[in-house]
């Protein structure tokens, strides 16, 4: 940065010098020093691991560090807390959504901050309207009086952010804050951070979009393996900059071309429906096969009906209806339990809520699904169990000391491992994944897309669902696009540029594209 540059640079407002964290069997963070400039997003970068959620953590207060320390406005701080470091001016919106699914959208906002009369009674009609004027800012007309549990993932998301900005924050840091989010509704939440920085706030943002960094941010940082690594103004940090940084290359989830060799359909589905709350169809007659040794990607935008699909799949919807076979066989009457048996298995978009058991360790949750399998006369046998979980942690290079680890203390990428590894313990022959890399890293992600390939060699019929485009077409042998809850374009990958995609997410109720149906011609 040139001395005039230096001149016209914002003022550092928070700073953390020399932060160190260990765990034990593990050094999260090393001698980390950290500057945040007000009135600008300061964005930090890395892989799963990299350190960045525990470096947040302690500036929010969740945790402390072993050794370093906070600066605020040049003064020495701590903090014991959240609400310390919130009263303190600092907030954050977590990557993974800290709300009470119990509790309406306003009770979530004002937890811990209730605004009262007299000091002692709750006005809960103020702060239902602070709520509403929050949810408007971000555009959106969610009612404050509904309960967190029956939202979206993505209107969840909108909720943490209301959340964060129901204070008044001199830094605010927004972990993964759009990973949940349609493309509408980040225009909105950028249009929203523009409005902080003039108002003074300072940002610090996180996301593995790297178009989405290189867009709002002001100044970069990258941590590798728990230490600083590099940091950049706005104009130096370009993609394979941040790439080259962060993994020692500049390249990005390149497409591994093999010879597809597809089998039999194994999953076929007929004319499903699955009715909408108030009329319509949240799916809306499908009809579709799966292959074996085939890698589906599925895209869609919010609510184009891909979650809702895999969940009346795997039999959580129980008003779903229509024809749902695996080999020939129909399973479309029968539980999840037995949906499993039969060899179909969902991972879940929302890992932490739907895919892991919290209090257990990386061990016991790649088991949990496949319990029958190493059970006798009603007990675990321990051998066999441990045998198999031995396997399934090598084979997935599971970043982690040990199966014994608690699976808290992973990395969002190695979080991920664990969800896959316990869906392979069932040995499916259908593997269907709701946004498996949402929320991790390049090279987490890479790791995740060669763990699938490896699965449809095996021959297995791999299906996921996805809103990155890249995503799609690093991995995919054949595209699906929905839109209002049918499928718009059934096509071989190399056929489905990006503009046929996209036109195809925004189609209304028409038929699927063909393969040869191309838009340049369709005037």
């Amino acid at each position: 940065m040139s001395a005039l540059e230096q001149a016209d640079a914002p003022r550092v407002i928070l700073r953390a010098e020399k932060m160190t964290r260990v765990f034990p069997g593990t050094v999260a963070l090393e001698d980390v020093d950290f500057d945040v400039y007000e009135r600008s997003v300061n964005v930090l970068i890395g892989e799963n691991g990299a350190g960045k959620s525990t470096l947040m953590r302690i500036l929010a207060g969740v945790d402390q560090a072993t050794s370093g320390r906070i600066l605020m406005d040049g003064e020495e701080v701590s903090f014991s807390s959240v609400l310390d470091a919130s009263q303190k001016g600092i907030g954050i919106v977590f990557q993974e959504l800290n709300l009470c699914p119990n509790l309406s959208v306003t009770e979530n906002i004002f937890l811990g901050r209730d605004m009262t009369r007299g000091g002692v009674h709750i006005d809960m009609s103020r702060q239902r309207e602070r709520a509403r004027e929050l949810l408007a800012r971000l555009e959106h007309d969610i009612d404050p009086d509904t309960l967190v549990d029956d939202l979206r993932i993505g209107e969840q998301q909108i909720v943490e952010i209301a959340k964060a900005l129901a204070d008044d924050v001199k830094v605010l840091i927004m972990d993964e804050p759009t990973s949940a989010l349609s493309a509408s509704e980040v225009e909105v939440l950028f249009r929203v951070i523009a409005e902080l920085k003039k108002s003074g706030v300072a940002i610090i943002y996180i996301s593995h979009r790297l178009e989405e960094l290189v867009r709002i941010g002001d100044y970069f940082t990258v941590l590798r393996d728990g230490r600083f690594q590099a940091s950049a103004p706005r104009g130096e940090a370009t993609i394979p900059w941040i790439i080259r940084q962060m993994l020692g290359t500049s390249e990005f989830a390149k497409r591994q071309q093999r010879e597809v060799k597809v089998g039999e359909p194994v999953l076929s589905v007929r004319n499903l429906k699955l009715p909408r709350v108030g009329g319509g169809y949240l799916v809306d007659d499908v009809s579709v096969d799966f292959r074996a040794g085939e890698i589906v990607g599925i895209y869609g935008l919010l609510g184009a009906g891909r979650s809702e699909l895999f969940e009346s799949l795997f039999g959580l919807r129980a008003d779903a209806r229509g024809e749902v076979a695996i080999g020939g066989k129909a399973i479309d009457h029968l539980p999840v339990s037995r949906r499993i048996a039969a060899g179909l298995f969902l991972v879940p978009e929302d890992r932490q809520r739907d895919g892991l058991i919290q209090n257990l360790t990386v061990g016991r949750n790649l088991s949990l699904a496949s319990l029958a399998k190493v059970t006798k006369l009603f007990t675990v046998q321990n051998g066999a169990e441990r045998k198999a979980i031995d396997v399934l942690f090598r084979s997935l290079r599971i970043k982690a000391p040990s199966p014994e680890t608690p699976i808290t203390s992973l990395s969002g990428g190695n979080q991920q491992k664990v969800v896959i590894g316990k869906s392979l313990m069932t040995e499916p022959r259908v593997l269907l994944l709701d946004e498996p890399t949402r929320g991790i890293d390049i090279g987490a992600k890479e790791e995740v897309f060669r763990t699938m390939r490896e699965l449809a060699d095996q021959g297995l019929a791999v299906v996921f669902a996805t809103s990155d485009l890249k995503e799609v077409h690093a991995v995919s042998d054949r595209v699906l696009v929905m839109s209002q809850g049918r499928i718009t374009a059934d096509l071989p990958d190399h056929e489905a540029t990006d503009e046929i995609i996209v036109r195809a997410s925004t189609k209304g109720h028409a038929a699927p594209i063909p393969a040869n149906d191309h838009p340049a011609q369709d005037q």
